[in-house]
Order: structure tokens, then sequence, then C-alpha cells
């Protein structure tokens, strides 16, 4: 089955097509600057490289579009016509309680993704509006929805609930949600397929570390606690998000600076993290540049960062009972080997130990653990679309 995969934020659209027989991507790439006049598309050739063709003024219509005109492009497509692409597949940030697995997309379940707006109201919007334009340039496709909350709605009420009023759950739906789902739930089976061990049976940590991040508990294969709460806001300090914070300093700043919700919002959403600690940057690559340099305050911001991947890899180990596998992902995960040493160090007492040279490795799976340490300590690159691509398969062939 040729399965398009598609994430449709605010402002872009990433795609990749997958032939789940083989599970080869056949093409990927995405439109940016969606809605603005210097919008394009970036697509890579067969050959591996990448190729840049400006589109202008698009909306989200025009988007996808422009990809379906891509791949059946005489010259760089990879199809002939629409007609190869047998099904759909989307990226749904949100799925409150509504959704604990990945569905067919009907109105139904399209006016139910709407119906959690308020809890995402940057990406759930996006997401039905590229649902909406793939219904309307190929119509009577099958599309289906995969959300990122779905893999965390076997935590336990403990571990959701937030010690605020009752009435504030049942009535507003607020609680833990949690993100990064498709991507947790790749890499824990992913890393027990490298392992050769069951699923069923482990007890293992899942750090989704890049821009954003959030790490998960996985207890026999399911999701028990994960960092990212009501919004991805909470949890570890990200890029430009703050992570958890007292939220009476909130309170207090917005007092103090006569603040609106919104002015707050941008703060802790856009303005914190990484970037508001060292008033530098929110890339980890620019940040241990310049803390090779001698700057101050991006140390402070990596020690801090590294501090609470540490701190919760700790806490969801003692939930546990024990650990039995450590994984790193995400782009950061993944590349910054020194921020995995740094990690990993407090952790000795639990049994985890490092073989440093196979802790050089980027990019790529590998076992990063010493043959001693008590742990196993992995590095399993993630694949969303991947796992979108065969849920997508699996539903609209109906197994």
């Amino acid at each position: 089955m040729k399965i398009l995969v598609l994430n449709c934020g605010s402002s872009s659209v990433k795609y990749k097509l997958i032939d789940t027989e083989g599970e080869n991507v056949l093409a990927e790439g995405g439109v940016e600057k969606i809605g603005l006049h210097d919008g394009f598309l970036k697509y890579k050739l067969a050959d591996g490289s990448k190729a840049i063709k400006e589109l202008g003024l698009v909306d989200h219509k025009g988007a996808v579009k422009a990809v379906l005109d891509i791949l059946t492009d005489p010259e760089l497509g990879c199809i002939k016509s629409y007609d190869e692409i047998d099904a759909v597949g989307h990226r749904v940030v949100h799925g409150a309680e509504k959704f604990s697995k990945s569905v067919l997309l009907t109105d139904e379940v399209i006016q139910q993704v709407k119906d959690c707006y308020d809890l995402a109201p940057l990406h759930n919007p996006a997401n039905v509006t590229g649902i909406e334009a793939v219904e309307e340039i190929l119509p009577g496709i099958k599309q289906v929805g995969v959300f990122d909350t779905a893999f965390h709605q076997t935590m336990p009420a403990k571990s959701y609930l937030y010690a605020l009023p009752y009435r504030f759950y049942t009535e507003d739906g607020v609680r833990r949600y949690g993100f990064h789902g498709t991507s947790h739930r790749y890499v824990s089976a992913r890393v027990c397929e490298i392992l050769g061990v069951d699923i069923n049976t482990q007890k293992i940590i899942t750090c989704h570390i890049g821009n954003g991040g959030s790490i998960t508990a996985v207890l026999n294969g399911k999701s028990v606690d994960t960092s990212m709460g009501l919004t991805p806001t909470e949890g570890l300090m990200m890029g430009t998000r703050v992570g958890d914070v007292d939220p009476g300093a909130l309170t207090f700043l917005m007092k103090k600076h006569n603040l609106s919700v919104d002015e707050l919002q941008k703060i802790i959403n856009k303005e914190s993290g990484v970037m508001g600690v060292s008033e530098l940057s929110s890339d980890m690559r620019e940040i241990e540049s310049a803390v090779k340099n001698g700057n101050e305050r991006a140390k402070l911001a990596l020690d801090m960062y590294e501090q609470r991947i540490t701190k919760y890899i700790g806490a969801y180990a003692a939930e546990m009972g024990g650990v039995d596998i450590i994984v790193f992902t995400g782009g950061v995960g993944e590349n910054q080997t020194g921020l995995r040493a740094n990690v990993c160090a407090p952790l000795a007492f639990m049994g985890v130990t490092l073989d440093l040279e196979a802790n050089k490795e980027r990019g790529t799976e590998k076992v990063i653990s010493s043959a001693d340490s008590k742990v196993k300590v992995v590095v399993v690159p993630t694949d969303e679309e991947l796992m979108i691509a065969r849920d997508t398969a699996a539903i609209v062939s109906g197994k």
C-alpha cells in the first residue's frame, strides 16, 4: 500500500509517501511559510539530494495540492497519478480522552477533533484544515487520524490527574494528556525488537529529546506516566518552553508586570527554556558550541536542561520499581553525545554505565551502555511517519 503521511501545522505541511509493503520511503518533503508570499516546497529527489520550489502565497489546500503535484510530476515524481495513493494518514495532536487509538476519519470523528480545539488551539485546527483539504482534492480517499495523545490514554488516574478541584477535570477536561505518543510507542516497541526482548515484560523509559521534549514511563508496553501535561509546556526544560515551574511564580509575574494571558503564554512557550536562560539560542548545537567557548550562561542552560532529564528518568525508575531499558530519541537525543553521557552519569547508582566509544555514534540505532551495565541504554531514531503509515494501512485494510 502507498500511504501519504501528512503533518499539517499552522504554517507548514510535512509529508512522506511510504510503501508499507517494504516500508520504503518513496518521497518526502514539506511546504513552509503557508499564507506568506514567499511560501515554498522543499522535497527530496530520488538520488537523495534536496530541491526547493517557490510557491508564493498558498493556503493549506494549495500546499496539499503542491505536494500531490510534485509526487506526480513527470520528471521529479515517483507516482504517475493520484490514484496510486491508497490512503492518507494524518498526525493529529490532541484527541483528549476521545481517542485511545488511531481511527478512520469520518465526519463524526472530525467533529470530535474540532471539539478539542480549546486544548490545542495552534495544532488541531491546522490538522483539520489539512484533512479537509485532502477531502476536497481527493474526494472519497480514506483518511486516518493518528493522535499524539492516544498512547498515553493507558495512564492511571493517579498519573494523569492534577491536584486541582475535581470539577475542573469533570467539567473542563483539565488533566495530563501527554504528547509525542506516536514516537514513544514506536521507540519502545523498536528497542525491544533490537534487544530481542518481550515488551510485555519490560520497564522502559523513553526520552524524546528535541526542541520540544518529553519522557515516558512504559511498563509492560503501556504508558503509565509522561512528562508533558494538559499542554506541551509542562515537564522538561525545552528549546523555548519553560517546562515545570511553580504556578505561583506565574501569577506573581502576571500581577507584577500586568501581563495578559496571551503575553504570559508567549513567555512560557516562546521566550523561556534554553533560549530564555541562555539569551543566546534554543538550538542545542549552538549552546554546546558556546559552552566550549566559555559562555557561562550557555553552560547554565545546558546544566539545567540535562539535570531535568536525569531527574525524570530517576523519578520514573522509582515509580516503576526499576528500569530495564532507557531509550534516547528525537533530534537532540539521537545526536548530542555529550548530553547523553551527562544525563546518564548520575544514574550510576542504578547500575547505568555507558560504553563511551559506542556513545560516539550519532543518529543510528545503537546500544550505548557497557556490557556490564544493569540497565540497557539505547539510541533509537524515531519514525513517527512510519508508525502513522502502519496504522493507516492496517485500518483501511480492516486488519
